[in-house]
């Protein structure tokens, strides 16, 4: 569990790192859109080319791109054991007994299998190459315009960049209690179903405690250095746009507009 790569800033020297994150912000939910769109395999061929690249211009491994795919694969198996149950169209892949699976049973788990690849790939391209800081700072930007109609713009930022800056903690604070519990003899990985049950009770529940004693010491912590929320708050770094900003929300438009033209001529 502690080699989960989601939520965690890596910090390199890449063009990507440099971006501001307003603009990364926006092209990774242009992108986004562009994902569901019904391109076909060639739309998201396209898509997986254009997210390899940012993540070559980030520097980022492809061991780490991985590790925050990795946690996707029992959803995925789970997924085709639904679909086999349920998809009873196209040609028969193989039967065992009376079961038999169907082609485009698996045809669409792979669709939605490249869908959550990509999503994967294009969101931990993001975490990676922001800080939680200007995460916070490029979604209250982006924000802005919705406090008109009194939608408390820094306050959703702040509560993003706090939950996107604990997952890695609770990850570690998890594999952390495992090993304290494996210690004291509790074996979470054999065992009959009661006792495997008891065994994630015994990590769930010091997990729940450690997570509001890290909640209430943020509050603290941010109470005693006179954060209120709702108050005009002045800035000391203020983000401004680059040329190399304005050709990556360029990239990404054409990008998503030349999906949605595929889409439509499918």
């Amino acid at each position: 569990m502690g080699s989960i790569a989601l939520g965690r800033y890596i910090p390199l020297d890449s063009v990507v790192h440099k971006m501001d994150p307003r603009a990364k912000i926006m092209a990774m939910l242009i992108v986004l859109i562009a994902v569901f769109f019904p391109s076909g395999w060639i739309g998201y061929a396209v898509l997986f080319a254009a997210a390899s690249l940012m993540i070559l211009l980030s520097k980022l491994s492809v061991g780490f791109i991985w590790r925050a795919m990795r946690p996707m694969l029992i959803m995925l198996v789970f997924l085709l054991v639904i679909n086999a149950l349920v998809v009873h169209t196209g040609p028969v892949l193989f039967s065992i007994g009376s079961f038999s699976v169907y082609l485009d049973a698996v045809l669409q788990t792979l669709y939605i299998a490249v869908r959550l690849l990509l999503m994967i790939m294009i969101t931990t391209c993001l975490t990676a190459t922001t800080k939680p800081l200007d995460m916070t700072l490029g979604i209250e930007d982006l924000l802005k315009p919705f406090e008109k109609i009194h939608v408390p713009a820094h306050e959703i930022a702040m509560l993003i960049s706090i939950a996107l800056r604990f997952i890695p903690d609770l990850i570690d604070e998890t594999q952390r209690i495992m090993k304290a519990q494996e210690s004291r003899g509790v074996d979470l990985q054999e065992g009959k179903l009661k006792e495997k049950i008891q065994a994630i009770l015994s990590l769930i529940v010091p997990l729940f405690v450690s997570a509001f004693q890290r909640a209430e010491d943020l509050a603290n912590a941010m109470e005693a250095r006179g954060y209120m929320p709702g108050e005009p708050r002045t800035r000391y770094k203020v983000l401004k746009m680059a040329g190399r900003d304005y050709i990556l929300l360029a990239c990404a438009l054409i990008t998503a507009v030349g999906i949605g033209v595929l889409a439509w001529a499918v």
